[in-house]
């Protein structure tokens, strides 16, 4: 059965002046039928005569009534009539309410409407209160009597929670479009804040009408918290560890937590995991932790006993202290005698405010993990914010820990691999070139401080037979302490390479082929990929001509003594590790004085910059004067490395020298051993005219063993070389391919005792192949002065 509340004005003649669609459904009659009629008409003639004497009466009155419906049958009702008072005090008239007797609760639909367990509620389409059930006048905090007829507007607070309620009650009346919407506010219009979830449904009529609207609250608080957890959550694996640096990381941490978890955090790390130190086995009574983060929803931070930068001694009781010995979250708070034993010491400091920390009624401290080893302690505190934290809040507080803690771990980690491998690549790069006559250098090394950690780039000035000079650069992929490894490798295989003179394409093929080795050593299968780029150049004072081959590299730029810069064209072979393609080199004749800049590819290289550009920009950038060459590397660094560098950058630049036609004497000779004399003798006017006397003993042995070595075993045509430099160079070429080596000779044995003698009389020897055959040199020390 249906509850209908029904309506009607009466004048103090007895007289129907207002009928409500409520009375309508109840008797069947309209306002056209009713008004302007006597309400005794509607009364059953046996209960007329004590409801009409009631009406008559000032006071309130209640009672039961049998109306006469439209159709006949008789209607029971319980009736009650307030007179509405005149200026004299005097009832002018009535207002007259009924409904069926036995009240709201008279039908199971009724009692499980007013007994729900959510609160429920009926408004009127201009949005007044009908009926509330238990729930919802527990939740208003007030009697439903003294809500029905008022205007939900007056009933709620007036925030922006109660005008979307409104708005969405207007909604639905206007629209008849039941909906649903989630709030965060007190209970449904007031009390403790909570989450709610909220339907609203028209209520129609017969005639389809909307007569009302329908609401029901269901508290969400536990699923809004477990989304709430679940959004910090993943803010959190966003916000923090987004660079590889240990303090900033904490900071993070504290960010993400303030203001939406706690009021105040801290964040405190032991003092090795600021260096480069494995951690300390034994930390003592006392657990010492350096301050390395903290924040605070109260501008200043003046929660905070302990300034950053600052170390501070946790006693066992304290919470931090116990939750690094137990590896676990610790949540204490006010009344507890080791929570306030310790805020009480440190208040005890003066340091900060003390009224904040006495305001701290709840604290979770968390032990930062990562990989099985202790980090340090983030300190979570609840000041203004006055729920405690539960166990829930225990294990968000453990998960943003468990993030930060492994973030910082790995900032740790990359900082001692980075370390280790920048002090291992200058362990590996040269600690200085030499002076060498065939050219001036000046160089520049710059590690990246970017994420990716140092590269593989290094460069090398390398001194060969005939007063020559190799020029080398290289970048290894990758960056690291693998790369550094590579790298140093690579530049040995360089050396040695080069100490067997073998031509700039040959060289690369050979380490070419020692790449490949490195990426399958071990296995025998590809474990790896590694590769790497290399430009070695070769420059010869004496012929002014500089050949050199790529492997993937950029080419180098020359600046000529004109004042002209280009980039030197260079077939550019494939990276080293490619393998099966072949090297070629290039050879280009220079001017005394000319500059030769080599580079690896992070001076030239950036974000929004093309190689051509980059190119473009060093030419420019050797074209500007400068004082020196070391000068010149500081004013192309300045004009074209990129703002932030994303890679290492190696630059060597080199100022070519040539040696004059007085410092070089050259002699063809006949492969007959009657010339060997011949030869002897123009050495010794050679260097009388050097003022080199002093050396013509060992300087005649030498030429008379290699020249007759070359006679008899070596192949037209023959040629000797003295080259004056900064020191003495014999060189006896010929056009036999086959090299010689030392070997002991026998005591009966004629011969072999050669070359064992020039290596004791020189400084060092050797042998290098020639495009007609070989050559063999030796060199000597000029006296000093």
């Amino acid at each position: 059965m249906e509850r209908v509340a029904a309506a009607a004005i009466v004048d103090d003649h007895g007289v129907v002046t207002a009928w409500s669609e409520g009375a309508r459904q109840l008797t069947g009659y309209g306002s056209e039928d009713v008004v302007g009629r006597a309400a005794a008409d509607l009364l059953v003639e046996a209960a007329l005569r004590e409801t009409a004497a009631a009406l008559t009466g000032v006071t309130v009155l209640t009672g039961v009534a049998v109306l006469r419906h439209r159709d006949g049958h008789p209607v029971e009702i319980a009736l009650t009539a307030c007179p509405v008072l005149g200026p004299d005090g005097g009832p002018h008239g009535y207002v007259v309410t009924a409904e069926r007797p036995g009240g709201p609760e008279s039908t199971p639909a009724a009692r499980a409407f007013q007994q729900a367990s959510v609160p429920m509620c009926a408004f009127s389409t201009d949005l007044r209160f009908l009926r509330l059930n238990d729930s919802a006048c527990r939740g208003m905090g007030a009697a439903e009597e003294s809500l029905v007829g008022r205007f939900a507007g007056d009933a709620v607070p007036a925030d922006g929670t109660s005008r979307g309620f409104l708005l969405n009650l207007r909604k639905v009346a206007g629209t008849g479009t039941p909906l649903r919407y989630e709030a965060y506010t007190s209970a449904p219009i007031g009390g403790p804040a909570r989450a709610w979830s909220i339907e609203m449904w028209p209520v129609r009529g017969d005639t389809g009408a909307v007569d009302e609207v329908a609401m029901a609250a269901f508290d969400s608080s536990e699923q809004h918290e477990a989304r709430q957890r679940l959004a910090l959550l993943n803010e959190a694996a966003a916000a923090i560890g987004t660079t590889l640096d240990v303090v900033r990381t904490a900071e993070e941490l504290v960010d993400i937590a303030v203001p939406r978890f706690a009021d105040f955090v801290s964040v405190d790390l032991l003092d090795w995991v600021l260096g480069a130190e494995e951690p300390a086995s034994d930390r003592g009574p006392g657990v010492v932790l350096r301050r390395v983060a903290h924040g605070s929803v109260t501008e200043g931070t003046p929660e905070a006993a302990v300034r950053l930068g600052q170390t501070d001694t946790y006693p066992p009781f304290s919470p931090p202290a116990r939750a690094l010995t137990s590896g676990r979250a610790v949540r204490s708070g006010a009344g507890d005698p080791d929570f306030d034993r310790w805020v009480g010491e440190r208040n005890a400091r003066n340091v900060g405010t003390r009224a904040s920390r006495e305001g701290a009624h709840s604290l979770v401290t968390v032990p930062l993990l990562a990989r099985g080893t202790t980090l340090g302690a983030a300190v979570f505190i609840r000041v203004k914010n006055q729920d405690a934290y539960a166990v829930d809040d225990a294990s968000l507080a453990e998960e943003l820990a468990s993030r930060a803690a492994v973030c910082m771990d790995n900032a740790r980690r990359f900082a001692r691999e980075q370390s280790m491998a920048l002090a291992l690549q200058h362990s590996l790069l040269p600690r200085g070139l030499a002076a060498h006559a065939a050219t001036e250098v000046a160089y520049r090394y710059l590690p990246t401080d970017s994420a990716a950690g140092v590269g593989g780039d290094w460069f090398d000035v390398i001194p060969l037979s005939g007063s020559r000079v190799a020029l080398v650069v290289g970048d290894v992929v990758g960056h690291g302490i693998h790369s550094s490894a590579t790298m140093g490798r690579l530049r040995t295989a360089v050396r040695t390479l080069a100490d067997v003179d073998l031509p700039p394409d040959e060289l690369l093929t050979h380490l070419d082929d020692l790449v490949i080795h490195l990426a399958t050593e071990g296995s025998g299968e590809e474990v790896a990929e590694l590769g790497a780029t290399c430009l070695y150049a070769v420059y010869d004072p004496v012929s002014r001509r500089l050949v050199l081959a790529s492997a993937g590299h950029p080419p180098p730029a020359v600046l000529l003594p004109d004042g002209t810069a280009q980039v030197v064209r260079v077939s550019a072979g494939p990276p080293l590790g490619v393998g099966g393609l072949p090297f070629e080199a290039t050879e280009r004749e220079l001017p005394e004085g000319s500059l030769i800049a080599l580079y690896t590819d992070g001076l030239i290289e950036g974000r929004g910059r093309d190689l051509d550009r980059g190119t473009a920009e060093l030419c420019r950038a050797l074209v500007l004067p400068g004082a020196s060459l070391e000068a010149l590397c500081d004013s192309v660094l300045k004009s074209v490395l990129p703002d932030s560098p994303s890679d290492d950058v190696a630059l060597l630049l080199a100022r070519t020298r040539a040696l004059g036609a007085d410092q070089v004497a050259t002699w063809d000779i006949s492969p007959e051993a009657a010339c060997v004399s011949a030869a002897r003798q123009s050495v010794l006017e050679q260097l009388t005219t050097w003022g080199l006397d002093e050396m013509a003993f060992v300087t005649e042995l030498v030429v008379s063993e290699l020249v007759t070595n070359a006679i008899r075993y070596g192949e037209p045509p023959v040629q000797l070389r003295l080259i004056r430099d900064r020191s003495l160079i014999c060189e006896v070429s010929d056009g036999s391919a086959t090299s010689p080596h030392l070997r002991r000779a026998h005591a009966y044995d004629e011969g072999g005792r050669g070359l064992l003698l020039v290596a004791q009389l020189t400084r060092r020897w050797g042998s290098r192949q020639n495009p007609p055959g070989k050559t063999i040199w030796a060199e000597q020390p000029l006296p000093p002065g």
